[in-house]
């Protein structure tokens, strides 16, 4: 895969702004996404997840099933959206 590729459209990431992180050793899904920011765009991953799973798993010579998926973690306390609209007198 040549560098220029665009791996995360979202964040415009490419596979040579990947590929550096996992020369420097770092293998992981959660690791290259909080690298890079690849996954961590508008789609959350919905569009290029499965996209860099596959490129990880092919660099390491693994099977993409070895690869552990990203850490879901949702918000600790729920948020009244009027908070996040910009509602909230307080």
């Amino acid at each position: 895969m040549d560098d220029d590729t665009i791996i995360c459209r979202c964040e415009d990431i490419t596979w040579g702004e990947i590929r550096e992180q996992l020369d420097k050793g770092y293998t992981t899904l959660d690791e290259i996404k909080r690298l890079t920011r690849a996954g961590m765009g508008p789609c959350q991953g919905k569009s290029c997840q499965r996209i860099l799973l596959q490129a990880i798993a092919s660099y390491l010579h693994k099977k993409v099933e070895e690869i552990p998926l990203s850490t879901f973690r949702p918000p600790t306390k729920p948020v009244p959206l009027r908070v996040i609209a910009g509602g909230n007198d307080d």
